[in-house]
């Protein structure tokens, strides 16, 4: 869906939430996103897509050798846990009382606190 002002594409997953793995390797993993790319559509999640790095050794970095970090998985692969119930759920968004439009969980209808 197209935007006419802001370009930004709306994601249901955002930083901080926990979410689980759909497919892939670490289908079935729980973890926590620590950052999101949104013109990609791609998160980090803590522990998941792990990959090897082999890094040279530098001035900066005398060490060098093998380091492990996380690699970004694709939002599609990605589903929120419900902080209230601890399940995957969908998310949607509707207006709250203040009328400003906010993320909630479609099985249980709940707010997602952001």
């Amino acid at each position: 869906m197209e935007r006419k002002y802001n370009k930004q594409p709306k994601l249901h997953i955002r930083k901080g939430d926990t979410v689980k793995v759909l497919s892939g390797d670490d289908k079935g993993k729980t973890g926590r996103v620590l950052e999101v790319f949104p013109e990609q559509r791609k998160a980090i999640v803590e522990g998941i897509n792990i990959v090897t790095k082999h890094e040279k050794p530098s001035a900066g970095k005398p060490e060098g050798g093998i380091k492990r970090t996380e690699a970004p998985v694709h939002i599609s692969n990605l589903m929120l846990i419900d902080p209230a119930t601890g399940k995957p759920t969908r998310v949607g968004r509707k207006l709250n009382e203040k009328g400003k439009l906010q993320r909630y969980a479609k099985k249980t209808g709940e707010f997602i606190k952001s």
